[in-house]
Formats: C-alpha cells, sequence, structure tokens
C-alpha cells in the first residue's frame, strides 16, 4: 500500500501520529492475514474474517487521511 510515494508516507508518518500507528497496524494486519491465508498462522475463519475487515478500515482511513494531507 503507498508503495509508490514511499518518501511521502514516510514524512506523514514522522507528522501524524495516527497515520503512523494507523500505517503499522495495517500492516501487521497484512502480515498476519497473508500467513493466515498461507496456512502458517492457524486461525478460524470468523477470526480470519474480522482481522480482514479490520485491514480495509484501517486502508480506506489512511487513504483518506493521505488524500487530504494533498
Amino acid at each position: 500500500m503507498f508503495e509508490q510515494n514511499q518518501k511521502e508516507i514516510e514524512a506523514l508518518m514522522q507528522s501524524n501520529a495516527e497515520f503512523r500507528s494507523l500505517y503499522q497496524r495495517h500492516k501487521e494486519l497484512d502480515s498476519k492475514v497473508r500467513d493466515a491465508e498461507l496456512g502458517v498462522l492457524p486461525m478460524d475463519d470468523v477470526t480470519l474474517h474480522n482481522m480482514k475487515k479490520e485491514k480495509l478500515h484501517a486502508k480506506d482511513k489512511l487513504t483518506s487521511m493521505w488524500a487530504a494531507s494533498h
């Protein structure tokens, strides 16, 4: 997410603690969801579904915050 704008993302993370926290949470969720889907991290379907919803919500909020900063 936002890989093509890494320098701008880093600047936004330094200036906005909420964005930084949300960005780190999104990365954490992304990793856990990927591991669960690969079978590396055992997880029930309900937990996986809830993590995917939280990840999507975080992405939506990050996108809104990103857009507002430009």
